[in-house]
C-alpha cells in the first residue's frame, strides 16, 4: 500500500488537490484535520503536555497571545500526536492507496518516518491567499466569537498561520521535499496535474 503525503499550512489548497487526487485516481483520502480534536483528546489524556494546555484553554487564551508562541505551540501540537495519524493510517484497510493531507505532516517528521520524496509535497499560500480565503470562510466568527477582540485574535490566527507556512518551507529546504507556494494565480487543475505527475500518479 503506497501512501501520498501532502503537507504544508492551512487555506493552502491542500484538500482541494487530495480530494481530486483521490477521485481520479481511486485512493483513499485521510484528511487529519477531520480526526484533529480526537487526536488532541488523545494526547491530553496521555499527558502530552502541549495538548493537555490547549484543551484546558479559552477562545480567548488561545488567539489574543503573541503569534510567535501560537506558532511554536502549534509545531509542538503536531508533535505530540504524530503517533497516532501514523497508528490510523497503518491500520487503515490496505484495500486502496492513500491520498493524505495536514498541516500536521511538517516535513521534518515526514522525514523521520522515512517518506520517499516523491511521496511528499508541501503545499503553502501567501499570506493574502491565506487572509483572503479564510475571510470567506462561514465558521471562522464561530471559531472567534468568544474573543473579546475578534478583529485582532483574526490578526494574530493569520500572523500565526504565515509564521508556519514560513517554517515548513524551511523545513522543506533543509531536508529536501518539493514545496509549492500558492499565490492563487497558477489554476487548480495545474495545481491538481503538478501534484498527480510529482506523485507518479497514473
Amino acid at each position: 500500500m503506497e501512501i501520498y503525503y501532502i503537507g504544508g499550512s492551512p487555506c493552502s489548497g491542500k484538500s482541494t488537490i487530495a480530494q481530486a487526487l483521490a477521485t481520479e485516481y481511486d485512493l483513499d483520502y485521510f484528511k487529519v484535520d477531520d480526526h484533529l480534536e480526537k487526536y488532541m483528546k488523545m494526547g491530553a489524556a496521555d499527558g502530552k503536555p502541549c495538548c493537555a494546555m490547549v484543551e484546558k484553554m479559552t477562545s480567548e487564551q488561545i488567539w489574543m497571545r503573541e503569534p510567535g508562541v501560537q506558532c511554536k505551540e502549534e509545531l509542538m501540537i503536531y508533535e505530540e500526536i504524530s503517533e497516532y495519524i501514523q497508528h490510523d493510517l497503518k491500520n487503515a484497510d490496505g484495500k486502496k492507496d492513500i491520498i493524505t493531507e495536514g498541516a500536521a505532516y511538517l516535513p521534518q517528521l515526514a522525514m523521520r518516518l522515512h517518506v520517499p520524496a516523491d511521496r511528499y509535497l508541501s503545499i503553502t499560500p501567501t499570506k493574502a491567499f491565506q487572509v483572503f480565503h479564510y475571510s470567506k470562510r462561514e465558521w471562522v466568527p464561530f471559531v472567534l466569537s468568544e474573543c473579546s477582540n475578534q478583529a485582532k485574535a483574526f490578526e494574530n490566527w493569520m500572523e500565526r498561520d504565515a509564521l508556519f507556512a514560513r517554517e515548513v518551507q524551511r523545513q522543506c529546504a533543509e531536508v529536501g521535499y518539493v514545496s509549492v507556494i500558492n499565490d492563487g494565480k497558477v489554476p487548480v487543475e495545474e495545481m491538481i496535474k503538478m501534484a498527480a505527475e510529482h506523485f507518479g500518479l497514473e
